[in-house]
């Protein structure tokens, strides 16, 4: 079995594979860019990605959002991975030399007390967080310092200045299994879709309430616009339960009645554990 992820040994993506295949035997490959990943596990090159789609701290994954609009993929399970990040320095650096803090854009948004605390430290956007460790070792500039899992740190020999510079102590990513194959499990409970509403007063507003007048739960419910045109919008929503459900058939049902377009991404056992 071949799984991909988005980012190098020790990224906190790595740990959510292991969450997911737990007791599975797999190859799996880091990936540079969401692109590539996604493409390979479209043409099935890959069994599964695994990709991060929202944080406690700074919300949803825009990037992961807009790809799930543009590849023919389904979503087969999710695990929540808590996010501890460290300040990563070569060995030999103290708190006092660094000036340049590299990391993923989301990791840094994740820490703004730690630039708030050490203003002479600058953050810098790197492509990864455990790659951004690699970058800061490569450079062997004392000055240079990288914020990332401690994982990463003891993967690449490299020292934590400081553990746990998460703005939040519960600050935890969501990260889903994906694959080409439409698989759902038997007791899947949690239900991904996307719809697009008519431009007519009242279409959201009628959307929402099928869920209402069948009792069922809606979990999550984010706007994104769509690819290629003009301040238009769709809605990705999260609900609970299982397409053999005679409910949630009929809200499917209604659903296709009264949206211009609806895509069902997957159903999959909703994460019951943190690591």
């Amino acid at each position: 079995m071949k799984i991909g992820y988005q980012g190098a040994r020790g990224a906190f993506s790595e740990a959510a594979v292991k969450i997911l295949f737990r007791g599975s035997e797999y190859e799996v490959t880091g990936y540079r860019d969401f692109l590539s990943l996604f493409g390979d596990v479209e043409k099935g090159l890959l069994d599964y990605a695994v990709i991060p789609v929202e944080n406690t701290t700074t919300g949803i994954i825009a990037r992961t959002y807009d790809h799930l609009q543009s590849y023919d993929i389904h979503i087969v399970g999710e695990a929540v991975v808590p996010i501890r990040e460290c300040l990563i320095a070569n060995p030999g650096a103290a708190i006092g030399d660094i000036r340049e803090v590299y990391s993923h854009p989301e990791a840094l948004a994740q820490c703004r007390e730690l630039f708030e605390q050490y203003p002479h430290m600058r953050p810098h956007a790197h492509e990864d967080t455990a790659l951004s460790v690699c970058y800061i070792r490569d450079s062997g500039d004392k000055t240079k310092a990288a914020l990332a899992s401690e994982v990463a740190a003891e993967t690449y020999g490299m020292n934590i200045l400081l553990p746990n510079v998460q703005d939040s102590n519960v600050n935890m990513t969501r990260f889903l299994a994906v694959t080409a194959r439409r698989e759902y499990p038997r007791d899947a409970d949690k239900i991904s879709i996307r719809m697009v509403t008519a431009h007519t007063p009242g279409s959201l507003f009628n959307a929402l309430g099928i869920f209402a007048a069948l009792n069922i739960n809606v979990l999550k419910l984010e706007s994104r616009p769509i690819f290629g045109r003009v301040f238009e919008y769709c809605f990705y929503l999260d609900f609970s339960g299982n397409l053999d459900d005679p409910d949630v058939k009929e809200a499917i049902r209604r659903l296709e009645y009264d949206c211009v377009e609806l895509n069902v991404f997957g159903n999959y056992k909703a994460s019951k554990e943190y690591i």
